[in-house]
């Protein structure tokens, strides 16, 4: 049996949206993606039964507002800190200098 949880929530979306479209048939976007073409239409049918939180994980996250504002403010205390110490190097560097 094949190798399950292998593709991200992303991929799973962007293969739908490719088998939407009217050119290609399900079997050759499943076929010009390495996978079958049961897993594309079954993941075609939780999509339309769920929508996109039908593939959480490293896909496309629905976060709550709490839990998106603390996403956000820890992205910019990351930030801060890798320029606090950027500016510590500047200042021990120019200290050396004098």
């Amino acid at each position: 049996m094949g190798e399950r949880g292998k593709y991200s929530g992303e991929f799973k979306l962007e293969a739908i949206r490719l088998a939407g479209e009217p050119d290609p048939s399900v079997p050759k976007v499943a076929r010009d993606l390495g996978m079958s073409d049961s897993s594309l239409y079954g993941w075609i049918r939780q999509e339309k039964e769920a929508g996109e939180r039908a593939f959480p994980g490293k896909g496309k996250q629905h976060l709550t507002e709490e839990q998106a504002e603390i996403k956000r403010l820890r992205r910019e205390l990351e930030i801060a800190r890798q320029e606090r110490d950027v500016l510590k190097k500047a200042v021990a560097f120019f200290a050396k200098e004098k």
